[in-house]
């Protein structure tokens, strides 16, 4: 439901953007120096805080970046070298960091002022060395907890499955429901219902992730605003206005019909919900109607309930419960409606492409919308090769002990993207 924290979104580590390319770029030697020195720092041995730049400092502190490089060595092996350098200007370059168990893609920026410290690093992708299909697949029997995931060829009928691991179980989703959100307005875009023009006001905040909580109460914002917004940026308010807007029965049908659970909460219901142990217990054990009662009889409870921001800082929450479910394969079925949708919905897809960009680069499209929690993440792909052929990738891992490891399991999937691209 959260932003799928910093390392997430983009598949690492985050913090200034790294500007335009410049063609025939020619690093400065510090840069070449420094990116040398980035081997020591991702193996935990080198020295944070004169390696980066105070602002950087401040956005990631050492213990943030030493978890996500810890999270990077449990995936790949001990980081060892600089595999390749690419001057993207004479003091910003995307390197190749060579690992015991594959490669991390990786954007690092310096300043150009002495002494060179660096002032931005991303970390978009990861890889694994003679990569198949069936390496991701055993990756995939390995981890702790419970995980699915599908590949899939999509054409004019129901999609065709490449590989598949559990690909029939429902498990949580976090804010990848969104999608049914999505799907379902580009029905009513279709039928006339709604315009993607259409003018509505936000409605009540939701906890971040998003910015529209912040907004004055009742900002016009258009349709397609709050539909990107929503799987852009998975802002949770944007989520609320619009599945109010759509109507939650339309909704409720869309996700039914496309294998997934009902009814469909919004962000704000679910944060209440699993923030009062008494609601959550009453929850888990409605029926779909009971669920559905729940929701009428708490309205004026939910609407004004003061959101606590906290809920997710610990242990996973009622993921087995208070949540939105479905499968790999359902997902595929999503996205393969998507694909079929107006230009419009394939563009609100496609603004966060939510993998290595030297992945996304090798595809003529990607569309994209993940979720996660504590304990839960869920990544849904929709691409099409540089041939024309189009395919879903789709998959999710939970676990009800402890979190998961966000960096491995976006590393497994943007790998299937890879082996998809090279088909």
């Amino acid at each position: 439901m959260h932003r799928l924290a910093l390392w997430l979104v983009a598949l690492a580590v985050a913090l200034l953007p790294v500007g335009a390319v410049a063609q025939g770029a020619v690093a400065d030697p510090a840069l070449r120096a420094k990116a040398d020195a980035l081997v020591a720092i991702l193996d935990g041995r080198g020295a944070y805080d004169t390696y980066f730049a105070a602002s950087f400092r401040e956005k990631v502190p050492k213990a943030q970046f030493s978890v996500i490089a810890e999270k990077l060595k449990t995936t790949l092996g001990a980081p060892q070298k600089i595999e390749s350098l690419t001057a993207t200007s004479a003091w910003s370059a995307d390197l190749v960091v060579g690992y015991a168990r594959g490669t991390a893609s990786v954007r690092l920026v310096i300043d150009p002022a002495a002494p060179h410290a660096a002032t931005g690093l991303l970390i978009t992708g990861t890889g694994a060395r003679d990569d198949t299909l069936a390496k991701v697949e055993a990756e995939f029997r390995a981890l702790p907890g419970a995980s699915g995931f599908g590949l899939y060829a999509l054409g004019s009928g129901r999609p065709e499955p490449i590989l598949e691991y559990r690909a029939d179980v429902a498990a949580p989703l976090g804010s990848a429901f969104k999608l049914w959100v999505l799907a379902e307005l580009a029905r009513q875009v279709a039928s006339r219902e709604q315009h993607w023009e259409d003018v509505v006001k936000v409605g009540a905040p939701s906890l971040p992730s998003g910015v529209l909580q912040t907004w004055p109460a009742g900002s016009p914002v258009t349709v397609q605003t709050l539909a990107t917004m929503m799987i852009s940026i998975s802002d949770n308010t944007a989520t609320d206005t619009l599945l109010t807007t759509l109507g939650r029965a339309k909704v409720d049908a869309m996700a039914e019909t496309a294998g997934g659970s009902v009814p469909v909460m919004t962000t704000r219901e679910m944060f209440v919900f699993k923030g009062e142990p008494a609601l959550t217990k009453a929850w888990a054990a409605g029926s779909v109607d009971e669920r559905r009662a729940l929701l009428v009889d708490n309205a004026v409870k939910i609407s004004t309930a003061k959101l606590d921001p906290t809920v997710f800082a610990g242990k996973p929450v009622a993921i087995d419960s208070v949540e939105w479910f479905s499968s790999p394969a359902a997902m595929a079925v999503v996205m393969n409606a998507l694909r079929g949708a107006d230009a419009t919905t394939r563009a609100v897809l496609a603004v966060n492409a939510g993998v290595d960009p030297a992945v996304a680069k090798r595809f003529g499209y990607v569309g994209f919308k993940g979720g996660g929690e504590p304990g839960v993440i869920a990544l849904n792909y929709l691409v099409q090769a540089k041939d024309g052929r189009w395919y879903a990738a789709t998959g999710n891992w939970h676990r009800a002990d402890d979190g998961v490891n966000e960096v491995r399991f976006a590393g497994l999937m943007g790998r299937a993207l890879a082996l998809l691209a090279a088909r």
